[in-house]
């Protein structure tokens, strides 16, 4: 029998500011939750209300400038408009940098690999994105793929709400491949 709860003991990150793409943090943040992984939604805020592009609202459970990579196992990076404003905030950058030193997952959809190419974390790395930002991941020293999802290492990444069910599969595969024996 196939393990319906293979994230189980696993705890995730995922951060949310006004003018997220609404699929982009619900589908993953549900389909972790399904999975069995804890997923804390951390804003600029702790228990603030931020409305997505489409008006979904989301609470956050806690304050970006409080978490702490150690705490987690992997990290989601919506798109949307919020990467532009979140990529601006040092303890955001430092959170993935801190999430790539620590060989942990980086996921980013759309407009969400904003915030790993201003954290400089991208250079050399094999990504997509939304074709918005292409030249932006370029320019960040990534090597740029056209499809629905890329892993390399530990970064996922995918273009747009369409490729939900590649990204949130192979988020999975990349969690489950680097929890500890």
């Amino acid at each position: 029998m196939v393990n319906s709860k293979p994230l189980a003991g696993l705890k995730i990150l995922c951060f949310v500011e006004n003018l997220y793409e609404d699929l982009e943090l619900w589908y993953p943040k549900l389909r972790f939750i399904e999975a069995g992984a804890e997923i804390v939604v951390a804003g600029p805020a702790a228990g603030v209300v931020y409305a997505g592009k489409n008006g979904y609202p989301c609470a956050s459970d806690a304050a970006i400038a409080e978490m702490h990579a150690t705490d987690f196992d992997g990290l989601l990076c919506p798109g949307g408009f919020m990467p532009d404003k979140l990529r601006r905030d040092p303890h955001v950058l430092q959170l993935i940098r801190d999430f790539r030193a620590a060989g942990k997952m980086v996921a980013a959809i759309c407009h969400g690999g904003w915030m790993p190419i201003s954290a400089g974390v991208y250079k050399n790395i094999r990504v997509t994105g939304s074709l918005g930002i292409k030249d932006d991941l370029v320019n960040a020293g990534a090597i740029w793929e056209d499809a629905p999802v890329v892993v390399d290492g530990n970064f996922v990444s995918s273009r747009k709400p369409d490729d939900l069910p590649d990204f949130c599969l192979a988020c999975i595969d990349v969690l489950c491949r680097q929890r500890k024996p």
